[in-house]
């Protein structure tokens, strides 16, 4: 099966990452966001965001003092070379090569790259290819 279309918007609403150290996750994740071009959402002693992507202590409120295990989170990016430039500011940031920026044989055109985070996360940034959006995001107003 050839995907031929994506879809944003419909599936996930949030997701949340508990860390061991906030500050080092902090530095690899304002980098890797920096050069994909996402504004940081607000931050508190206890915890970050990114758009849906919480990032917190265990102390935080909604941790309950447990860590998350192991995840692998995946990032949209406008062309190669952002793929590329996520790449570089994570691992000057603390973040380790899982990957680096190549096509995949996932699909046709699919070029990522892959880091693991300071907690063990395998996070990536993909471009699939040259396409036609409806529109560059959905937005929400309350």
């Amino acid at each position: 099966m050839e995907t031929q279309e994506l879809h944003r918007g419909r599936l996930i609403d949030h997701v949340q990452l508990v860390v061991r150290d906030l500050a080092a996750s902090r530095r690899f994740y304002e980098a890797i966001f920096k050069a994909l071009d996402v504004p940081i959402g607000g931050t508190s002693e206890t915890y970050f965001w990114y758009d849906e992507l919480f990032i917190s202590s265990a102390a935080s409120e909604a941790a309950l003092g447990q860590l998350t295990g192991r995840h692998h989170l995946a990032f949209q990016a406008r062309d190669r070379k952002m793929v590329e430039a996520f790449h570089v500011a994570g691992l000057a940031h603390g973040g380790s090569d899982n990957g680096g920026p190549g096509e995949r044989s996932y699909h046709p055109g699919y070029y990522a790259a892959f880091l693991i985070d300071p907690d063990g996360n395998n996070i990536e940034a993909v471009f699939h290819g040259e396409a036609r959006r409806s529109a560059p995001s959905v937005k929400i107003e309350f």
